[in-house]
């Protein structure tokens, strides 16, 4: 264990980095509450999406970097802000015009449209713990409205009120004119309609532990701020329950840097250290686009699910979290390819390596072995050419490519032969673009249907490769990639494609002449 702890405390691996910080945080000591505590945090007025994923996968991966660091107990919280005043109504849930009439109300007592649970508030709630649950994530669900009403922050509710002006000098900075005027981080929640009021405050009674204000009809009402009277502003709610709850580790978005600015300032200002943080780059589109919910561009995370395990999600998670990455359908056959091939890489790699190897951090240390002995990519080409309609087709292929290979014994296999038939029927076949072949392109592959007639090498991928680089050697290609991408284009309706060595072992030469004669007929031009 201590050669383990010691290439740890070496590892360049970003997870180790993180935890590196929260060991010079502890000086590792125990903090007073006797664990260090990592929090993501969730606002339930939608529900939850590839970057929740994300963002708990990742700390979660700290998480088990700082556990092999140390053995201080840690402890990770899933916070829902659901206290929240509904702002407006989702153009995704049913019943809008019950939800129009819930508006201001905390998430937690407007009506759930679903009808399934006591507020739409429980509903996302219980969305966001089964989706946490099916991916086998270990942590603690906490309830924004819960802890307000059980008195979880009344202390730390308390200091702010004595420390009001502290927290205004700065907040009133980063607002506008017309939201200085009426700011205030204290957010009543009205006896009389239950809204929670953006509304100033009049006044403050330090020692009772109230504030005063008025009703939008002008009545002057004085409310305890402990309780769940009131809640927070946003980046005020945020410094406080990190100080309240003493959160050491916090991850977030670019798009927040300047709530985590603002809000560690709050969190001193009420007498604690903010958390420890990592800000993570935001995902794109295909184009470079960010990621926009409201747009619809990019990729979900249920796209992502369909097509491939959430293994590989976790892969490409855990890759540059400080770099922007295009997340769209391309990445994912790449990624899966990738994951596979570092699941490979591990049992011969010293610790150092293994630390270092993504996977280590996607399964915590407790690395599977990898049974894809057939690469996802060409998978998706050989359910293309096959035009395969369920995994069963693809496995005639396989079994032959792979005697000792059944659904049985590589699951992994199994179930990517499947992902592999969805994904190339949903998106590659709507896009697939057949070409004929030019004058020297159709020479080359006439020589190379001729050389397969006569093959008698048997199906070793490499020896299939030389010969395919020795045709279009000797046809004049240059550079070699250009007959490879006739290759895909005239034969597989794409611009990239497999080692084709490796696509003609596994289809077959007879099937692979086959398909060369249909491509030199125009036959596979006329069925697009």
């Amino acid at each position: 264990m201590s050669d383990l702890r010691d290439a740890a405390m070496r590892s360049k691996a970003w997870p180790f980095e993180e935890a590196r910080k929260l060991i010079k945080r502890t000086s590792g000591t125990a903090p007073e509450k006797g664990y260090v505590l990592f929090e993501t945090g969730y606002g339930p007025s939608g529900l939850p999406h590839i970057g929740t994923f994300g963002e708990v996968m990742r700390t979660t991966m700290v998480r088990r970097a700082f556990e092999l660091l140390s053995d201080i107990p840690t402890k990770l919280i899933c916070f829902s802000d659901d206290m929240d005043g509904l702002r407006k109504v989702p153009g995704n849930v049913p019943n809008q015009a019950q939800m129009a009439e819930d508006l201001h109300l905390p998430l937690t007592k407007v009506r759930d449209p679903f009808g399934t649970h006591e507020s739409f508030g429980a509903h996302n709630n219980a969305r966001l713990n089964a989706f946490l649950d099916s991916f086998g994530f270990e942590y603690e669900f906490a309830s924004s409205t819960e802890y307000y009403r059980a008195g979880r922050f009344d202390a730390m509710l308390l200091t702010a009120l004595e420390r009001f002006d502290k927290i205004m000098e700065i907040m009133l900075p980063t607002l506008g004119p017309d939201r200085r005027a009426t700011y205030s981080p204290f957010l009543p929640v009205s006896p009389k309609t239950g809204h929670v009021l953006q509304v100033p405050t009049l006044e403050r009674n330090v020692a009772a532990g109230t504030i005063v204000y008025a009703e939008p009809d002008g009545e002057r009402v004085e409310l305890p701020v402990t309780g769940g009277h009131v809640k927070l502003q946003w980046k005020p709610d945020w410094a406080l329950r990190w100080a309240a709850l003493g959160v050491d580790y916090e991850m977030s978005g670019k798009d927040l840097i300047d709530s985590v600015t603002q809000a560690s300032k709050i969190c001193r200002a009420l007498g604690k250290a903010p958390p420890e943080a990592l800000t993570y780059e935001l995902f794109l589109d295909d184009q470079g686009q960010k990621i926009s919910k409201s747009k619809g561009n990019g990729l979900s995370m249920e796209e992502w699910l369909a097509y491939a395990a959430p293994e590989s999600l976790g892969y490409f998670m855990y890759l540059k979290p400080k770099t922007a990455k295009r997340l769209f359908f391309d990445v994912i056959p790449k990624a899966v390819d990738e994951y596979h091939q570092q699941l490979r890489a591990y049992p011969d790699q010293d610790t150092a390596q293994r630390l270092n190897n993504p996977v280590h951090h996607v399964h915590s240390g407790d690395v599977p072995a990898s049974h894809m002995v057939v690469p996802f990519a060409m998978l998706l080409n050989l359910a293309s050419v096959s035009a395969a309609e369920d995994k069963s087709a693809l496995w005639g292929f396989i079994r032959r490519y792979a005697p000792d290979a059944s659904p049985e014994t590589h699951p992994d296999l199994d179930a990517a032969a499947g992902f592999a038939v969805r994904y190339y029927n949903d998106v590659v076949k709507p896009a697939k673009v057949y070409r004929l072949a030019d004058d020297k392109e159709r020479a080359a592959l006439e020589d190379l249907r001729d050389r397969l007639r006569a093959w008698d090498g048997g199906l070793d991928p490499e020896e299939l490769q030389s010969m395919v680089f020795a045709v279009g050697k000797a046809h004049g290609f240059e550079p070699l990639r250009d007959w490879f991408k006739a290759l895909y284009e005239v034969l597989l309706g794409a611009s990239h494609g497999p080692r084709f060595g490796g696509f003609v072992a596994l289809y077959g030469v007879e099937e692979t002449v086959a398909l060369i004669e249909a491509a030199l007929a125009g036959e596979l031009v006329s069925d697009c």
